[in-house]
């Protein structure tokens, strides 16, 4: 899954973030707007993890995504 495509279809896609990372909000999922960038830092502010951590999770999303 290219990340282009989850930028252009985020309302698509962010019922799946949301499965997948519970603790994200509906204002945090409308502040990403499928910015991965976004995403990460999110994710880390909700979970605690390091930023290379939330970016294998987020590598790990996509390839689901398939």
């Amino acid at each position: 899954m290219d990340w282009n495509r989850i930028e252009g279809n985020w309302k698509q896609f962010k019922g799946s973030a949301k499965e997948k990372w519970g603790k994200l909000t509906d204002d945090d999922l409308k502040l990403i707007e499928g910015r991965r960038e976004q995403l990460e830092g999110r994710l880390q502010e909700r979970y605690g993890k390091a930023k290379d951590q939330v970016r294998q999770d987020v590598d790990d999303w996509l390839k689901s995504l398939h």
